[in-house]
């Protein structure tokens, strides 16, 4: 590959290349040999067979996936509340969810480290949320069928550019989307308003955080529970005080839908349902099955 007029950038990424360990990592960095190749004549050729090992290792690697797409994964049992952490390499994902839930998975600032999805509770105004680390979006075990399903997709992001990128690699995922900016800790006072202004501009549901001073975290936990439209409601048994730990409802949930999630089979013997909270017109109102809970009722069944 030697060519002349070699930029320190390029002679960097070329030696890098060759001591590369894996075929993801080798087309990243053919990607920044093609950027920072030079751009005269007599560079032409070399650019052009940058461009065709680019197109077969990228070809390879997608052949791979189908492959290991079609042999099947493991799945992960996917609770009332889910969240999954996408984002390119060495984006902090692993830092995030290691301060977010119970968790302890590998940082390193290595490309790809994280080569299965690691799954963590977040506990959070008395619930908890489940929280995956997809491996990297351009790594060869990223799991598009996890961001697809999740209620939640937390993109973590370090360069802005990034956020349009990642979303047209995930057409499918439905879920609620939250920006997390990360390793602000790096950024200067006017830079961090700058990125704000942006994604306040854009609309976006964002967040700026960095693991390494623990900044904006508290504020990104309110926002991932906050990205859920959800109802808790607290259980109790006559005479006795409520459970601390809630049913996690749908909204608009009904009385009936709360009992069947406890038990069908209880949900065929109730006699009297009491409530408090929110939806309860005064404190321990009587209820039919049809009423809807709201969020923080306390529901009280009697069974025959």
């Amino acid at each position: 590959m030697a060519s002349t007029n070699q930029s320190p950038e390029y002679q960097r990424a070329e030696k890098n290349f060759l001591e590369a360990s894996g075929d993801e990592e080798r087309l990243l960095l053919l990607e920044e040999m093609i950027r920072q190749a030079p751009k005269h004549k007599s560079s032409e050729k070399m650019v052009a067979n940058l461009k065709t090992r680019y197109i077969k290792l990228k070809k390879k690697i997608e052949t791979q996936k189908k492959v290991k797409r079609g042999s099947g994964k493991a799945g992960i049992k996917k609770e009332d509340m889910q969240a999954v952490l996408i984002g390119y390499t060495n984006s902090g994902k692993s830092a995030i969810i290691n301060k977010l839930t119970n968790v302890n998975t590998k940082v390193s600032e290595s490309p790809f480290t994280t080569i299965k999805s690691m799954v963590g509770m977040m506990n959070y105004h008395d619930v908890q949320v489940q929280i995956i680390e997809d491996p990297s979006i351009k790594g060869e075990n990223f799991d598009i069928g996890i961001a697809n399903s999740a209620d939640l997709i937390i993109i973590v992001i370090s360069k802005l550019d990034e956020i349009k990128e990642i979303i047209e690699q995930i057409p499918k995922a439905h879920g609620e989307k939250l920006i997390v900016f990360n390793k602000i800790d790096i950024l200067g006072e006017s830079e961090k308003r700058k990125i704000s202004s942006y994604l306040s501009s854009k609309k976006y549901n964002y967040t700026m955080i960095s693991c390494k001073t623990n900044e904006g975290l508290e504020k990104l936990k309110e926002k991932i529970f906050e990205s859920f439209d959800i109802a808790r409601i607290y259980l109790k048994e006559p005479g006795k005080s409520p459970t601390d730990r809630p049913l996690v409802m749908p909204p608009n949930s009904t009385i009936e839908d709360v009992a069947k999630k406890i038990s069908r089979e209880m949900a065929k013997n109730i006699k009297e349902v009491h409530i408090w909270g929110p939806s309860s017109k005064f404190p321990n109102q009587r209820v039919g099955l049809t009423h809807k809970v709201k969020d923080k009722d306390i529901v009280e069944f009697r069974t025959k």
